[in-house]
């Protein structure tokens, strides 16, 4: 089942503690995720939830971005202190985690001084410090049903990222490091939730990816297309970067 704007409730996207997990515009991606609906005439807003907040399990979506090592601290104690994100990946809602955020879900990540902190657990992962930092244009392959596209993006972070048996990665790297702990590989899928090292934002540079998150949010095939020459452009552009 495909649709354009059968839909009557909006769709809501949860914005993730953006005050301490917005380091590098991953932010833009909940933009993305709404104008694509409002683009198509489906009903969608954003919600913002910070420190200051509980975390709903009532989302229809779910993103997370990047942050540093104090942040990322700040970000997991609150998570596991109000785990309604983690209720609704439970049911099936697609959580989308950038850079720091797929660290912060993982089982663990060690800080660059070393200090081990204990993860969310919604990915089979666990992070540590690489020996030199990941920056740079990220390009790959998807490894997932329902992309054919190749993915694109920019990273920048100084963690290596070990995938287990739960967890596969999103896509084989064809250009840059990304999870940097061993097969080239970049994310992590696991049930409902994405992680990707790519920041782009990752869904501006990557529309099929976008509209395969809100096609699983709605719980339906996919979304009618929506061609937009500006973004074809805009990957031309960086896949031949």
């Amino acid at each position: 089942m495909s649709t354009s704007g059968a839909r009557e409730s909006a769709v809501r996207i949860g914005l993730v503690l953006p005050d301490v997990m917005g380091t590098y515009g991953d932010g833009g991606n909940a933009l993305v995720l709404r104008q694509r609906l409002l683009m198509r005439n489906i009903p969608a807003e954003i919600v913002s939830i910070t420190l200051g907040d509980g975390v709903p399990d009532s989302m229809d979506i779910y993103t997370l971005g990047g942050a540093e090592d104090y942040a990322q601290r700040l970000a997991t104690r609150h998570l596991l202190e109000h785990p309604g994100m983690q209720r609704a990946a439970g049911r099936g809602a697609p959580v989308l985690a950038i850079c720091a955020a797929i660290q912060v879900l993982g089982h663990w990540f060690l800080t660059g001084s070393g200090e081990r902190v204990d993860g969310v657990g919604l990915l089979d992962l666990t992070t540590s410090p690489r020996p030199t930092r990941a920056i740079g244009e990220l390009a790959g392959t998807p490894l997932v049903e329902g992309l054919t596209q190749p993915l694109t993006g920019f990273e920048n972070h100084g963690g290596g990222s070990a995938l287990g048996p739960d967890a596969r990665p999103l896509s084989a790297v064809t250009r840059g490091v990304g999870n940097g702990a061993g097969d080239p590989v970049d994310g992590a899928v696991q049930g409902s939730v994405y992680g990707t090292y790519m920041h782009g934002p990752a869904l501006a540079r990557n529309p099929e990816f976008a509209d395969h998150l809100l096609a699983r949010a709605m719980g339906i095939d996919a979304l009618e297309p929506l061609p937009i020459a500006e973004i074809d452009q805009l990957r031309r552009e960086r896949l031949s970067a």
